[in-house]
C-alpha cells in the first residue's frame, strides 16, 4: 500500500532537497520517495518474505559485482536524485565505476544525483502490478540501461530497456544482465522459490 503527501497543498511550496532529505532522516523506518512534482510517496515496510527475496537479489548481484568489480551496487535504503529531481530507492540498483566515480562527493552525498544504470524492484503487493509500470519507464526515461521489474505472485519478470517495448518472461527463463552487466545471470525459479 502506498501512502501520498503532496508537500504543495500542505505548504504552499515544495520540499527543497536538504529539506527532504532531513525529512527522510528523522523518519528512518519509514521508506519515502519524491515524485518529479515534488509529491511525496509512503511504502509500508515489506513483508518478511518479501524481505527475504530481496536480500537473496542483492546477494546474487553483489557477488556478480564483487567477481567483475564493475560497479557499485546499493539495496532498498540508498536514495537517489534522478535527473527529473524524483527522488528513487529501487530494491536492488547497480551503478558502474566509471558513472559513480566522475561524481563529485557532494554529488554522491546524501541522495546521490545520478540514475542508476540497473534496477531491480520487487513487487511486495499484487497491487504494484498497476503502479510498477510507471515507475520502471520513469526509471528508462531517466537513464536506467537495464530494469527488472519481478512478479513473485504471476511468477514472471518484466524486462525493461531503452527504446524497446518491455518483454515479459517467465521464472524459468534465465535473465541476463546484456551489455548494461556484462556476464550477470539470474534463475528466478531456483531463487524466489
Amino acid at each position: 500500500m502506498v501512502f501520498e503527501f503532496n508537500p504543495i497543498a500542505h505548504r504552499g511550496d515544495r520540499l527543497t532537497d536538504d529539506e527532504f532529505y532531513d525529512f527522510c532522516q528523522a523518519n528512518p523506518s519509514l521508506h519515502i520517495e519524491r515524485e518529479a512534482d515534488g509529491q511525496i510517496v509512503f511504502q509500508m515496510p515489506t513483508n518478511t518474505k518479501t524481505g527475504l527475496k530481496n536480500a537473496d537479489l542483492i546477494i546474487d548481484v553483489g557477488i556478480w559485482n564483487r567477481k567483475t568489480k564493475l560497479g557499485v551496487i546499493a539495496d532498498s535504503s540508498a536514495g537517489f536524485t534522478l535527473p527529473d529531481t524524483s527522488i528513487r530507492a529501487p530494491d536492488v540498483s547497480w551503478i558502474s565505476h566509471d558513472r559513480w566515480d566522475a561524481l563529485s562527493e557532494k554529488e554522491q552525498d546524501k541522495f546521490a544525483q545520478i540514475c542508476p544504470d540497473f534496477v531491480i524492484e520487487l513487487m511486495s503487493d499484487s497491487s504494484e502490478q498497476y503502479t510498477l509500470p510507471a515507475k520502471m519507464e520513469k526509471y528508462l526515461r531517466n537513464g536506467v540501461r537495464l530494469g527488472w521489474a519481478i512478479d513473485p505472485f504471476e511468477q514472471q519478470t518484466t524486462i525493461y530497456r531503452p527504446d524497446v517495448a518491455p518483454e515479459t518472461v517467465s521464472f524459468t527463463t534465465e535473465l541476463s544482465g546484456e551489455t548494461a552487466l556484462p556476464g550477470l545471470t539470474l534463475l528466478l525459479s531456483n531463487l524466489l522459490q
